[in-house]
């Protein structure tokens, strides 16, 4: 968090993945086990309306007691444009529809708990699997600058652990499911 602060454009490259987003005057936060176990992820939410590309999770997500599995998601400005799912589809884009805030982003944030090697089905634990990386679209975290309003906040898992980068002011920070700084 400490390199982090002060920075602004990341980078985000993998297969099914390509994300800009700025975080700009954005504080990181180090889940370090004092307010949400299991813990182990460093996260922040971005600037509202500079999240740009696509993703695709390549983790199934848990939400409202459902599964939901091959995500894929476009962004324009910070907010879903586009959304779609192999299994649970019409379900992402009720929760999606749900108030005006739902569709934004809420949360950039890298999983750092290596001893969790693995999807459990428990989003708790899956946002932190070491070589991770989620998004929530939703409520954002006013702790670390988020201003976005909702009723959600819906994390999305995805793998990070192969051909995948990313960086931050041009500079390498995470490659292939490690820090690298």
């Amino acid at each position: 968090v400490d390199w982090l602060e002060g920075k602004s454009r990341v980078e985000v490259e993998a297969e099914g993945i390509e994300l800009s987003l700025s975080i700009e005057g954005r504080k990181f936060i180090n889940s370090d086990g004092k307010t949400n176990m299991p813990s182990g992820e460093v996260f922040t939410s971005p600037v509202e309306d500079s999240l740009n590309g696509r993703i695709r999770f390549s983790y199934p997500s848990y939400q409202g007691g459902r599964v939901i599995d091959g995500i894929e998601l476009t962004f324009r400005d910070g907010r879903v444009v586009e959304a779609s799912a192999e299994l649970g589809e019409e379900y992402l884009n009720n929760q999606l529809d749900i108030d005006e805030g739902a569709r934004t982003i809420a949360e950039f944030a890298v999983g750092t708990n290596y001893a969790i090697d693995r999807v459990t089905g428990d989003t708790l634990f899956d946002e932190k699997v070491g070589g991770s990386m989620h998004l929530a679209l939703g409520q954002g975290f006013p702790q670390a600058g988020g201003t976005n309003k909702s009723i959600l906040h819906w994390d999305m898992v995805t793998d990070m652990r192969n051909d995948s980068r990313i960086t931050v002011d041009g500079e390498l920070l995470y490659e292939n499911g490690k820090f690298v700084i």
